[in-house]
């Protein structure tokens, strides 16, 4: 049976990785975090003090080294050689990936990497542009969603569960400001693929968004 390349796309704290790596697992494939990879490009970009020298931010994306390693149902992300799994998290990051990810030589790079990665097939890549610009010719699309307050609820929860200290209604505020910068970048925004299937995760569990996604693999693996 040949091995599919399924994409997922959504908002922030649509469920994306989450369910993305429950079914990775399940069909015993690769998961790629890609929002980890621009999470990873922002941390270095912090780290090394250039938020506003775009040249510098453009040299950081031509030179940067970013792996991903996949093992038990967990991505550690190492940039450079040092692993910044935890670090990448912070919710200083969260609040600058966005304007990174606009800068068209960081997408340009990450691009490359994206698609060398997805190339045997058997991966499972999720993203805010995989579908519709990473990977057009993916055999499985699929665009998660739900309310921006149920996503800024989630995402509430994990950060606190971690130990930082968020204001809810900050955060929601966060949510959609990022949608809003996401969906209106001029290179590769944050739309729906027309041939993705839609799923709203507002009112289901994780089992029930992996369970329509694994169908739909299923009706797809037949035709090919």
């Amino acid at each position: 049976m040949k091995k599919l390349i399924i994409a997922i796309d959504g908002p922030a704290g649509a469920g994306k990785s989450t369910v993305a790596q429950i079914l990775a697992h399940r069909l015993r494939y690769n998961y790629i975090d890609t929002g980890a990879m621009y999470r990873a490009i922002t941390w270095k970009v912090m780290k090394t003090n250039v938020n506003n020298d775009i040249i510098a931010i453009e040299n950081i994306a031509k030179n940067i080294k970013i792996q991903l390693d996949y093992v038990d149902g967990k991505t550690n992300v190492f940039v450079d050689g040092f692993n910044v799994t935890e670090e990448i998290r912070n919710p200083a990051i969260s609040r600058l990936v966005s304007e990174i990810a606009q800068i068209r030589a960081i997408r340009d790079a990450m691009l490359q990497l994206q698609r060398h990665m997805a190339t045997a097939g058997g991966v499972v890549m999720d993203g805010r542009d995989i579908g519709t610009h990473v990977l057009p010719n993916a055999d499985v699309k699929v665009f998660l969603t739900a309310s921006i307050k149920e996503r800024a609820d989630r995402r509430w929860r994990e950060l606190t569960e971690k130990g930082f200290i968020v204001n809810r209604e900050e955060l929601e505020k966060e949510i959609a400001d990022r949608d809003k910068a996401d969906s209106e970048r001029e290179f590769a925004p944050l739309i729906q693929a027309s041939d993705a299937i839609l799923i709203d995760t507002t009112t289901l569990s994780i089992e029930e968004a992996v369970t329509a996604i694994l169908k739909n693999c299923e009706e797809r693996s037949s035709l090919v």
